[in-house]
């Protein structure tokens, strides 16, 4: 990502006080899905939400993201929280991919969208890992270079079995297990 670009993402999350522990609203419905141990990973965290909702459930998470003023705030919100034990955040370029890892029972990414990242982030699922993922889409919206194109997660994530699923109004959705044994 190019300089401009973080220190755009930094801008903003100057300006924007962190929010609430909280699922993203797309995902609210399907709690008993998302698992209450084990490892999880959170792209583009942004300012830790997600993450730290995903600790007070239980998994051990890591939240990563461009912006060291988010991930500062996302630190932050993790110790006001008491989870600051089981959250890691870290800044990352995620133009060079995933950060190296060990596999984990989920992957959190809402409204980011590289699909060069789409199948590292199955392959670094567990058996029975669950993906959540939210991107900006065409459907229903202007097409623009930040948003899926009609039917884009569908076929991308085809191989994993889909739990839950929407696209619409600007927005398109996948809750998907990779098929196997739940660990």
């Amino acid at each position: 990502m190019a300089d401009t670009d973080r220190v755009r993402w930094d801008d903003k999350y100057a300006g924007r006080p962190s929010g609430p522990p909280a699922l993203p609203a797309v995902f609210t419905g399907y709690t008993d899905a998302i698992p209450m141990t084990g490892h999880a990973l959170d792209v583009a965290c942004g300012a830790g939400s997600a993450a730290v909702w995903l600790a007070e459930r239980g998994l051990t998470v890591w939240g990563v993201d461009v912006s060291a003023v988010a991930i500062e705030q996302a630190r932050e919100l993790a110790d006001r929280h008491a989870v600051s034990d089981r959250c890691r955040f870290s800044v990352a370029d995620l133009d060079h991919g995933l950060p190296p890892g060990p596999p984990v029972e989920m992957i959190l990414c809402h409204r980011f969208r590289d699909p060069r990242l789409y199948p590292a982030m199955v392959d670094r699922l567990t058996p029975g890992g669950l993906l959540a993922i939210s991107v900006l889409s065409e459907a229903g919206s202007q097409p623009g270079f930040f948003r899926a194109a009609a039917g884009e997660l569908d076929v991308a994530f085809a191989d994993l079995q889909a739990l839950a699923a929407g696209e619409g109004d600007g927005q398109a959705w996948l809750l998907a297990r990779v098929k196997g044994d739940r660990r």
